[in-house]
This record gives C-alpha cells, structure tokens and sequence, in this order.
C-alpha cells in the first residue's frame, strides 16, 4: 500500500510539474542581427528570469500565472523591449531584436572621471538590494588541461546575499552534478569559487580607486538611462565601470588583472533591477589562465614509458553562473544551517539527482558548452549523461 502511494504522489508530482512549467527560450539580437550576450531578459515585476549566454540565446521557466504578463529584455546600449508572455510563446519567431539607443547625454557641469566614480560606490547601498534576499544560481566551472576540456562540474546554489555594499554571503550547495575526472592536475582550491566570486567583484572589494587612472571612454544607454563608461588602468589591473549619470548605478563590472599565481585573469559582474528599481548579481563569468606542475605520479608513468615530461602544462579554468530566481520575502527562502567547510566545489559529495537536473531552468547550450562536453565524451568514449550519473 505504502509504494502504491508513493508511486501516486510522484506521480502526480510529475505531472503537475509538466503541467504547470513552461519553457521560454529564444535568442536575443541587434538590428544587424547580431546576437547581443548577457542581455537581461526576465518578468521584472515578479522577479523571474536570466540572462543571455554569450550567444545571446535564453531559456527560462514559468507557470501558468506568468501568461498574462510582460516579458522585458534589456541591454546596454538598445531600447528596452516589452512583449506579452503568452503572446511571445504563440509567436513563430522567436529572436528578439533590440533597437541600438543613441545616448541623449549632455553634460552641463563636468567634473573628473573619479568624481563620478566614487560618488557610485557611495550610492551602493541606496541603489542595490541591501536586505537579506536570496539568489537562485546555477555556478558551473571547466577546468581545462593541455587545451582538452578534463572536468565539468555544475553546482545549483542557494545564496543569502545583501548587495555589493556588503562583503560576505551565506551559500548552501542544494544540488551536484560532474563528469567524470580526467584532469592529469587537479587543482584544488581552498574555498568554494562562490566565495571566490565575492572577493574578486571589484565593487564588492576594498578597491583603492584613487590608484587608478581612470578615462570616460564612451557614452551608452541601458533601460532608460544615459550611461557612462568609465575605464581604469593601474600597473597589474584594468576595471571597466559602466555607470547611469542620472542615478550612479552601476550596472557592469569588468575586471582583468595579473594573479598571484598565473598567466591572466578577468571576469565581468552584471547587476539587473527588481521589481523597485533596486539592483541585484544576475550573471558572472570569470576565466583563468595559467600552468600547472605535472603530479609525481603523472610523471613517473611519462617517465616509465619513455616519453617527454614537460615542467608545466597549460591549465584554464572558467567559472560561470546564472541566477535563476530571486526571493527578498523571508518567509520563502530555503531553510538551512550554513556550512563553515572551505574547500573546492569539487569536494561537495552530493548524490546526482536526476529528477532535479531534467527539470531545472537550464541555459541554452553553447558552441562552447557543445566543444567540452564532446572533447569529455570523446576522452574514452563515454556520454556525458552516463558519466553524471556515475561520477557522482
């Protein structure tokens, strides 16, 4: 009696997921049909949504209730563009073009670069969630080897955050998912790459700003706004700010710089409104390059057959994430105690839910999605389905 019961629930469960979830995907482009990357695309006034892959493609789930409601897409540099949901989802064609804005900035009084600048890190707080609110992420990372992509691990993250004003978040790993682990090094760093993030986010971090030389480089636009870009070089750093005149937003970080141990780093932060105008992370992608030493046992085996041992290998990492969903009403954030472990994401031995995975908001897949996950199906031969659920 019991499992007929419990083959009922799940059931029912599943068909009332397929019932009430809807998938929204399309891409987003220029007049020029070009395709336009990290647009942000979402329900503003329910706080639903995404943001482009570099691709400019988007997928994101809704339920019925979302039907009557407007779809919105923005970009820095277009018109924003509003659409009725249930009308986006009957409509054949489903690209999106944005019309290119021509800035209308006209300054009266000019003061210096930094002027602008400082007076936007002072704003922070008033211009960005600086409650408690929850971020819905999707953190992925590559780790790749001799330019042969060896790892892919996926993890779905609740976050307690409250804004850039802030230097510390709460994380909890909900779920996991990898392939299996080819790497030759397996660099194992010392906390989640989630924390990583935060420190790393040049609006987040004690940035010395007055060790910069900063330029306004050009004059933009982003959903209402003139928008000006300001870029900063000091002798291992290069930030790139882009900021409303009228309000002191700060919409995009860019941020590239020589790391303590590598080649090269940088990353870009991307902030989008809430229902009230406040901003709130919605996207991150970061890259690092760099070699690494072969492991002893690596090299003994190298060794042992006679081959060449090299003193390093080129080594990447690319970290990327999306947020899926953003709560600010406590009453529906996810329960839990936060873990004090610090250690790499890799070492989050969580059970591979299928379920989770087949049904989760998931991005478009990318031609650089597509080029990884074939070099790790081709490696010896196993598809990648298989090797989430038994790598796990």
């Amino acid at each position: 009696m019991k499992k007929i019961v419990l083959f009922l629930f799940l059931f029912f469960s599943v068909f009332s997921f397929s019932q009430d979830k809807i998938l929204i995907e399309g891409s987003v482009v220029s007049e020029s049909d070009f395709e336009i990357p990290y647009a942000a695309v979402g329900i503003i006034k329910k706080n639903l949504g995404t943001t482009s892959t570099g691709e400019g493609t988007f997928s994101f789930l809704v339920t019925t209730d979302e039907l009557d409601d407007d779809l919105e897409i923005s970009s820095i540099g277009f018109e924003t563009f509003k659409i009725n949901v249930r009308a986006f989802i009957n409509s054949i064609d489903k690209k999106i073009s944005l019309k290119e804005k021509t800035t209308q900035l006209t300054e009266t009084v000019v003061y210096s670069p930094l002027h602008y600048i400082k007076n936007a890190f002072k704003k922070l707080k008033e211009n960005t969630i600086n409650k408690n609110h929850q971020l819905d992420i999707l953190y992925r990372r590559w780790d790749v080897e001799e330019n042969i992509c060896r790892f892919f691990i996926e993890h779905f993250i609740n976050v307690i955050d409250r804004g850039p004003s802030h230097s510390s978040i709460k994380f909890n790993v909900k779920e996991s998912r990898n392939s299996a682990d080819y790497r030759y090094v397996k660099n194992m760093a010392k906390v989640h790459p989630m924390q990583s993030t935060v420190w790393m986010n040049p609006i987040r971090r004690e940035t010395n700003l007055n060790s910069f030389n900063w330029k306004k480089t050009e004059n933009t636009f982003y959903d209402g706004e003139d928008v000006m870009v300001y870029e900063g070089k000091s002798n291992s750093e290069r930030l790139k700010l882009y900021i409303g005149f009228d309000t002191g937003k700060i919409y995009r970080a860019e941020r590239s710089w020589v790391p303590t141990v590598g080649k090269s780093q940088n990353g870009i932060w991307l902030y989008k409104k809430n229902s009230n105008g406040k901003l709130y992370l919605s996207y991150h992608k970061r890259d690092w390059k760099g070699s690494r030493k072969l492991p002893d046992n690596v090299v003994n085996i190298l060794k042992s057959k006679g081959e060449s041992v090299p003193d390093f290998v080129p080594v990447e990492f690319r970290h990327e994430f999306y947020v899926i969903s953003l709560k600010e009403n406590k009453s529906q954030f996810t329960k839990f105690q936060q873990s004090l472990e610090r250690k790499d994401m890799a070492l989050y031995k969580i059970p591979f839910n299928e379920f989770f995975w087949k049904n989760i908001s998931l991005p478009p897949k990318t031609s650089y999605f597509k080029k990884n996950i074939k070099e790790l199906e081709s490696l010896y031969g196993v598809p990648i389905e298989t090797q989430f659920k038994f790598s796990n």
